[in-house]
């Protein structure tokens, strides 16, 4: 039982910290990397008898148990990009977390969803890479091979000055100017109206007095702004006009211009001045055009372009568009019911100080109850109508409570990210993947060739052994020197050595004796012996007695002898 027992287990090492389980644990869930462990596989290690796996040990725990427990909980200290990963090289799904950690598990996915807005935002106060400049415009590939005509070079650089206030010390200053002139046109607009800054216009008027006599007056007929207003004004709107015409010609995408919302009220506003300045001169004044005017007042908005926490503050209204619109959605059904029991309940009663005469009227009452704001123009007078009101106040309080933290708390996500963004590197060191073990490919063993067939046999083993029992093995000595580079690199003083024909000598060897080379020439060379292919076996003696060292025969190709002597020593012997 006990064989039975072992052969049964598994042991996984992961990032170093072993496990042991049952195999048949890991057949829980098929279709999965556990599942389908075999000794076949690269990560086995027979020594250890272990499958090792260079994972994330802490993750593998909570993998392991899910097998054992069939629940799959996410560790807290780790992250969830990292836990995905791993359960995807598992072969486990993501989904299958339990409830009670789904909610910390999924805050990740919140989390790279508002770094993908903040991407977008483009909320970035450093300076811009001309690489990255060009790349809006897309012509990176004609900036990288330097294939940029004169206004391919200008435009993006003009661009910077007016859309990208980090780009330089001139588009600060630009950017600067742009701010000062929307700050002075809406202290303007709103300075002109009061009295003190207006001027009369007056007109004279006769008139008949009782006695008969005809009296002078001057009458104020209205008020204008002061002269210096309009001049302020045309100062401003003449930046404006300047500044959208060139961003309009200069813009990577002229389309997408004329479609951001800011770029809209800009254009809208500059347009109004024109209007009323022409209507003005024409003396057609009008009232409406004058209401119109007011959206000169949003170019308050073009400071978005100048200032992150205004970016954050828009897009957090835009990401809590659902809160907003269920926050629309009870207080509008508060209103409406609360306004048409106020009406009732004040009719209840004998009331003569009644304020409700209508629903249409108690509903500008259920607003500024439920909103807190409480003006006290209209009161119930009645108990009924009173208790009404304690209701609409506690409803109101709770529809606007419960919706605000949401908002809050998203406009606090956005300002973390967006702070803690703004103190990352930009550049990252790239990690380059890891390559797998290559399998080590065992070399295949050469075995030389061996000639049966060949007619130096015994024979001629017989004639190498000389007179004193000496081993004689004729060699082809080749010069490998050559007229250009012949020598060899730890020889760099020697001279440079004519290349000579190849020679055939003999080497004798006798134990104790050192070697004797003897030059053969080609007439005491067997005619057998001096056919292409032949082999001669290399025999050593020992103590007179010549024994075979070796069955390798080797082959040389056939090499015409020369009996001139070499020109240099760099000599190679090679077995004929």
């Amino acid at each position: 039982m006990t064989n039975i027992d072992a052969d049964n287990r598994v042991i996984l090492n992961v990032g170093g910290i072993r496990h042991e389980t049952y195999k048949a644990t890991l057949k829980k869930i098929p279709a999965t990397r556990l599942s389908r462990l075999t000794e076949a596989l690269a990560n086995y290690d027979p020594v250890l008898n272990e499958y090792f796996f260079d994972r994330h040990p802490g993750v593998f725990a909570q993998i392991l148990n899910y097998y054992r427990t069939g629940k799959l909980h996410y560790p807290t200290d780790v992250c969830g990009p990292l836990f995905e990963e791993e359960l995807d090289f598992w072969g486990l799904d993501s989904n299958q977390v339990e409830p009670c950690c789904w909610m910390t598990y999924t805050q990740h996915r919140d989390t790279q969803d508002v770094l993908a807005i903040l991407d977008r935002l483009d909320l970035d106060t450093e300076k811009p890479t001309e690489e990255d400049i060009m790349k809006k415009f897309g012509w990176e590939e004609e900036y990288r091979s330097g294939e940029l005509n004169c206004w391919q070079r200008i435009k993006p650089k003009i661009w910077a000055l007016f859309d990208e206030p980090y780009s330089s010390t001139s588009a600060k200053i630009i950017a600067v100017v742009s701010v000062f002139f929307i700050v002075i046109s809406i202290l303007s607009f709103c300075l002109k109206t009061h009295p003190e800054m207006r001027v009369p216009v007056l007109r004279n008027t006769t008139s008949n007095t009782s006695d008969g006599n005809i009296t002078w007056r001057l009458e104020k007929k209205k008020t204008e702004p002061h002269e210096a207003f309009f001049y302020i004004e045309c100062a401003s709107n003449a930046w404006f006009t300047f500044e959208i015409i060139i961003r309009l010609i200069v813009a990577p995408n002229k389309l997408d211009f004329l479609k951001a919302p800011v770029n809209i009220i800009d254009i809208v506003a500059t347009l109004s001045f024109y209007l009323d300045f022409m209507l003005t001169k024409l003396k057609q004044e009008s009232d409406m055009l004058e209401f119109f005017s007011i959206i000169r007042i949003m170019r308050l908005c073009k400071l978005t372009r100048h200032s992150a926490g205004l970016k954050i503050l828009l897009h957090t209204f835009k990401a809590s568009a659902k809160e907003l619109i269920l926050l629309i959605f009870f207080l509008v059904l508060g209103i409406v019911v609360f306004a048409a029991l106020i009406f009732y309940a004040e009719r209840i009663q004998y009331n003569p100080d009644n304020d409700f005469e209508s629903i249409p009227v108690g509903l500008w009452w259920a607003i500024v109850t439920m909103t807190t704001v409480g003006y006290g123009d209209m009161a119930p007078k009645t108990y009924v109508g009173m208790f009404v009101g304690a209701l609409c106040a506690l409803a109101g309080v709770l529809c606007i409570a419960l919706p605000v933290p949401v908002i809050v708390s998203n406009f606090a996500l956005f300002y973390s990210h967006t702070q803690a963004r703004s103190k990352l590197p930009k550049k990252r060191r790239r990690v380059l993947p890891v390559e797998g073990p290559r399998p080590k490919t065992q070399q295949p063993h050469r075995r030389p060739a061996i000639k049966h067939n060949h007619p130096a046999g015994p024979d001629t083993k017989i004639n190498r052994i000389g007179r004193n029992g000496e081993e004689r093995i004729p060699m082809l000595m080749i010069n490998h020197s050559d007229k250009e580079d012949s020598l060899p690199r730890n020889r760099p003083n020697q001279p440079n050595i004519e290349k000579s024909s190849p020679r055939l000598v003999e080497i004798s060897s006798n134990p104790g004796t050192p070697l004797k080379v003897t030059e053969i020439k080609v007439s005491d060379i067997p005619k057998s012996s001096q056919k292409e292919g032949a082999v001669i076996e290399p025999t050593k003696t020992v103590s007179g007695n010549t024994t075979n060292s070796s069955n390798t025969e080797q082959r040389s190709a056939n090499h015409s002898p020369s009996s001139s002597p070499p020109t240099s020593n760099n000599l190679v012997a090679v077995n004929t």
